[in-house]
């Protein structure tokens, strides 16, 4: 499942949502090079766990409050919320295999 987030919905979309079911939050932007590549990666592997995880797309250009609040400094940075906090993280592209070991660790 994915989904866009925003400042305004961020607290309902990912915060409380990630009690039930882990929400992997991509902070990206439209002019970022890298996020592009790694964003189909992530899309990929989000429709394969389905039900499982939450794909939630955090613009840092038009969401500058929730990319102050979580320090983002570069990008893409990939967050993973549980129970409200983050229990993970990575920034850059990484490797879809490196991917799906970081969240079979997980999840």
């Amino acid at each position: 499942m994915e989904i866009e987030v925003t400042d305004a919905n961020f607290q309902k979309e990912v915060i409380e949502k990630s009690s039930e079911t882990p929400v992997l939050v991509d902070f990206w932007a439209s002019w970022c090079g890298p996020c592009m590549m790694l964003s189909p990666t992530l899309e990929k592997i989000a429709k394969e766990y389905g039900d499982k995880l939450i794909l939630a797309k955090a613009s840092t250009d038009e969401n500058h409050s929730i990319a102050s609040k979580f320090g983002i400094m570069s990008i893409p940075a990939v967050k993973l919320f549980k129970d409200g906090k983050v229990v993970d993280e990575f920034i850059g592209v990484q490797p879809e295999a490196t991917i799906r070991q970081w969240l079979g660790q997980k999840l």
